[in-house]
């Protein structure tokens, strides 16, 4: 399995309350059908957390093609992945990357390949360690449990495990399951009970060893040799994974957060007058939180 130069960015949405000029500087960045969808949004959390992973995307293609961020165009596909547009001129590395967002990470895994290299890919997720979903966390567990394999459910559920330990135990393992599955670009639409994670249990998923590298998989009781996983832990309350098809990244890294100035590109003024009343209005959406 070749060896792929991997980026991984996080980005914090508490750290950000952005200004006018600020965020007309952002949404100037991206195409005028991604601001439609933006706008869909009612809180403006999660309009700014798209918005952060369509910079996110934009810059990682634009770094590693080298074209100008201007010139970088995105499109969805028939389940409304989004995908790099290549111009048929272009003869830079092949690119593979995911964006995953919840709460207030945003994060973005991607790699990059050599021309001679076979079908690769990436794909990541993010999750939360908390469970707030209002029934007994027994009882979500019983709702649960037929997501996961016995060999899962053994791990997460085990009865010296604290509540803490068992939610984590549980986001660890859905994180993978996500991450599995957007890559192969199906959705939760397959039957996760018979995608099966053995993970390390030798160390506990902590920030000082992230991320761990002993996950393996599992397919309908087949292992998958062709696929490698990551586990991370950012920030003590978020845990993420990156899923990797036919590729493994050349260095065991974490994930780097970058600021918001570091994700903007100059424009135009005039442009930037073009979505100064759009991002007055965005400005106006409540907040998930105060």
């Amino acid at each position: 399995m070749s060896k792929h130069i991997c980026t991984r960015w996080a980005f914090d949405l508490g750290s950000w309350r952005p200004t006018l000029p600020q965020l007309s500087q952002a949404v100037a960045s991206i195409q005028p059908e991604e601001r439609a969808r933006l706008m869909k949004f009612h809180f403006i959390d999660d309009f700014l957390s798209s918005l952060i992973g369509r910079l996110f995307m934009r810059k990682y293609v634009s770094t590693c093609s080298g074209l100008p961020s201007a010139e970088v165009k995105f499109a969805r596909d028939v389940r409304g992945k989004p995908y790099w547009v290549k111009g048929e001129d272009y003869d830079g590395p092949p690119l593979s990357f995911n964006v995953s967002h919840q709460g207030s990470l945003v994060l973005l895994a991607g790699i990059a390949g050599e021309s001679s290299d076979p079908d690769f890919g990436i794909g990541t997720d993010v999750m939360k360690i908390e469970y707030n979903g209002g029934k007994p966390l027994s009882e979500f567990f019983g709702l649960m449990k037929s997501k996961f394999s016995a060999e899962e459910w053994s791990y997460i559920g085990r009865p010296h495990h604290d509540e803490r330990e068992q939610v984590k135990a549980f986001m660890r393992h859905w994180c993978l399951k996500e991450a599995y599955v957007k890559e192969l670009g199906v959705g939760i639409t397959v039957d996760l009970q018979k995608i099966s994670f053995s993970v390390d249990t030798t160390r506990s998923l902590e920030t000082d060893v992230s991320p761990l590298i002993g996950t393996s998989l599992r397919c309908h009781d087949q292992p998958m040799d062709n696929w490698h996983f990551e586990e991370h832990l950012l920030q003590e309350d978020y845990c993420a994974a990156i899923a990797f098809r036919n590729c493994l990244p050349q260095e065991r890294g974490k994930f780097k957060f970058l600021q918001v100035e570091e994700l903007l590109v100059k424009s135009e003024d005039s442009e930037l007058e073009e979505v100064i009343s759009y991002c007055q209005k965005a400005l106006l959406k409540p907040y998930k939180r105060s």
